[in-house]
Order: structure tokens, then C-alpha cells, then sequence
């Protein structure tokens, strides 16, 4: 069992509020008194808690960090491109996996604002439209700058750095075109998604500019999900004319795509061509090669926390929000046969 501070001030015979003055040094203590506590510490090995020195101290120098799904390996990498600044800059992080619950995600902003944190870094999950009022109170109740990442909110406008979604869909769908598909398919995110919903813009703005019908079929909600995926994949492939490319808006969902074409014996893009959004190094390994859309995740972490930096060092309400060009990374899998 961990030692306590009202241990050491048993062991001393004074008070524990005597016992926290020392920890936090506080002059208010006599030396003679100081010295004991201090030699209890030593011998209980008892290592005080930044929180609660930060909560006593009224500071800190801890960001919390919240993020929908922690199995993702692309807030990974987000996660990545934080702690890489945050060392640098003496920033402890405390992390919250809200597995796409947005009541998780409440409860983790309680928990930020109750720890006093200096600030917030967050990936919100698809679904706050349902809780809108009871999420934007808590935002505003935090008293402290707040950086969004990746994905955007619609309903209240926050600091933010973000990859061009819209751009990324128009891209891959020009190239497809490009290549010489007319019947183009994509899997999406859910409807809630800014992040998605910004690619299928970009997509439909692609094909009506090159005068191809936009064919609702071809357009599926995957919801991020790998399984989902998979199922809309097989369903494609038994369809009468089915697209001959298809545009996957996540790592994992392009995993479920693949998982349907090997089950069908289709190769890519021998069979079918295939843009993905990031690189995923498990299909790398495997000798896989993706043409794909990279969002730089690693890039955005980074981006993200200098900005929450620099709200803490000016201090100004101005929102800022910052826009990310993808990258087209071609690997043939766009190529059509």
C-alpha cells in the first residue's frame, strides 16, 4: 500500500497540513521540525503526487490528452507528435481513451477541470451532438485553452489543427479519375464525423467536375469500423456493376477491405483499384503496396500542443485553428487494368 502523507505525520507526530508545507516548502514550517519530516519521507520512501501538490499549489504543469479510440494506431502517432514536444517542454501528459463514448468523454473533461490541468488536447468522438448542451458547459466551466485535433465540432468553435479532409477526398477521387474510373466508390465514417463527411464533399466535387453521376450506391458508411468494412466490401463485389475503385476513409476500415478482397481472391488493382487514407505499416510488412492519403498524425500532435504552448504563454481568447494539406503518397493501387 502506498505511503500517505497522513502516515508521515503520524510517524513525526505533527499534522498532515504540517507534512504538505514541507513537501510543497512552504517557510511556515520551524527546521527543526522540517528536517524530521523530511527524514520520515526519505524513510517511508514516500513520493508525493503531482496532482495533489497541484491541487494544494493552485498549478500545473500537466496536459491532458483525449483520444476515442487508444487501439487506433493513428492516435498513436497524434500521441506520438505530442509527447515529442511536451518532453522538450516539461509537460507531464495524462491520457483518456474515451472508446467513442461521448459520455466517457465528459467524464474525462470533469476529471481534467477537478485536477486543475493546464490544458486540454482532444480528438472528439462522433457522437456529441447527442449531449450538445451538457458538452459545451464543460468546455466553457474549464478554464483552460483547449486545442482540437484531427477531428472538428460542429456546434461550438474551438482551437484546433486540422488535416484538409476535403482536399483529401478531392484528391484521391481526381486521381482515380485520372486513372481512368468512372465508377468510383468510397466508405466513409459515420454521418457525425466532420473529418468524413469533409472527404465525401471532396469526392462528390470530383466526379461532378469531371460530369460523372454521383452514384449514392457507391457511397457507404463504414463507421470507422473494420467489420462494417468488410460487410460493405462483400456487397460491392455481388453487385451487378460494381465500382471498379473504391476510396476508404480510415486505416481501419481499409483493413476490412482488404480482409474482403483476399476472402474473394481479388487482387489490387488488378481486380479493383484502391486509394486508403494513411499508411499502415502491417500492410507494408506484408508486401501490400497502398497508394494513400497521408495525414501526417505525427504532424498534427506536434502542431497541436505548440499551439496549446502558445495559448498558455499569451493568454488571448482568439481562436485559432490551423488547416494540414494532405499528401497523395502513390504506391499503383490506383492503377487501372
Amino acid at each position: 500500500m502506498a505511503v500517505t502523507i497522513d502516515d508521515i505525520a503520524k510517524r513525526v507526530g505533527v499534522s498532515p497540513t504540517t507534512v504538505s508545507r514541507v513537501i510543497n516548502n512552504s517557510s511556515y514550517v520551524k527546521t527543526e521540525t522540517r528536517e524530521k519530516v523530511l527524514e520520515v519521507i526519505k524513510e517511508m520512501n514516500y513520493v508525493p503526487s503531482a496532482i495533489a501538490r497541484n491541487l494544494s499549489k493552485r498549478e500545473n504543469n500537466t496536459i491532458g490528452i483525449i483520444v476515442p479510440d487508444i487501439t487506433n494506431s493513428y492516435f498513436g502517432e497524434v500521441i506520438k507528435g505530442i509527447s515529442k514536444i511536451a518532453s522538450e517542454k516539461d509537460l507531464n501528459i495524462i491520457l483518456f481513451n474515451t472508446n467513442n463514448d461521448v459520455n466517457s468523454e465528459l467524464k474525462a473533461l470533469r476529471e481534467i477541470k477537478k485536477h486543475r490541468l493546464k490544458g486540454v488536447i482532444m480528438t472528439p468522438s462522433y457522437s456529441n451532438n447527442k449531449l450538445e448542451k451538457d458538452f459545451i458547459e464543460t468546455i466553457e466551466s474549464l478554464d483552460m485553452p483547449i486545442v482540437l485535433v484531427s477531428a472538428d465540432l460542429n456546434y461550438i468553435k474551438l482551437n484546433g489543427v486540422f488535416v484538409d479532409d476535403f482536399k483529401g477526398g478531392y484528391d484521391a477521387a481526381s486521381l482515380l479519375i485520372k486513372e481512368g474510373h468512372r465508377k468510383i466508390g468510397i466508405i466513409k465514417g459515420i454521418t457525425e464525423s466532420s473529418t468524413s463527411e469533409n472527404r465525401l464533399k471532396g469526392y462528390k466535387k470530383a466526379l461532378l467536375e469531371n460530369n460523372i453521376e454521383i452514384c449514392e450506391d457507391y457511397i457507404k458508411n463504414g463507421e470507422f469500423s473494420l467489420e462494417k468494412a468488410y460487410e460493405i466490401t462483400m456487397n460491392f463485389l455481388d453487385m451487378e456493376n460494381p465500382p471498379t475503385a473504391l476510396i476508404v476513409c480510415s486505416n481501419k476500415m481499409t483493413l476490412g477491405v482488404i480482409k474482403g478482397l483476399f476472402e474473394r481472391n481479388k487482387g489490387i488493382p488488378k481486380d479493383i483499384s484502391l486509394i486508403a487514407f494513411n499508411k499502415i505499416d502491417l500492410i507494408d510488412i506484408v508486401g501490400i503496396k497502398l497508394t494513400y492519403i497521408e495525414d501526417s498524425p505525427i504532424e498534427l500532435g506536434k502542431e497541436a500542443i505548440k499551439l496549446l504552448i502558445e495559448k498558455f504563454e499569451t493568454k488571448e481568447d482568439k481562436i485559432k485553428r490551423i488547416s494540414i494539406p494532405p499528401k497523395l503518397v502513390l504506391n499503383g493501387s490506383e492503377k487501372k487494368y
